[in-house]
């Protein structure tokens, strides 16, 4: 009986996560499950890369 209430409280935090995350994914704070991951090779490269490249600045 133990581990039957062990599951069903493991599903309902799980399922309580999920809508949370859900909630905060339509208020624009986290990509969760409904908009997917960014493409970073579209993102614009930081200033850093110039920095650590091979070029000397004689």
């Amino acid at each position: 009986m133990e581990i039957v209430l062990a599951l069903a409280s493991s599903v309902a935090v799980l399922f309580g996560a999920d809508r949370l995350m859900l909630w905060l994914e339509s208020r624009g704070h986290v990509n969760w499950r409904r908009k997917g991951r960014k493409d970073l090779s579209e993102e614009p490269t930081t200033g850093i890369d110039g920095m650590l490249s091979d070029q000397s600045q004689g």
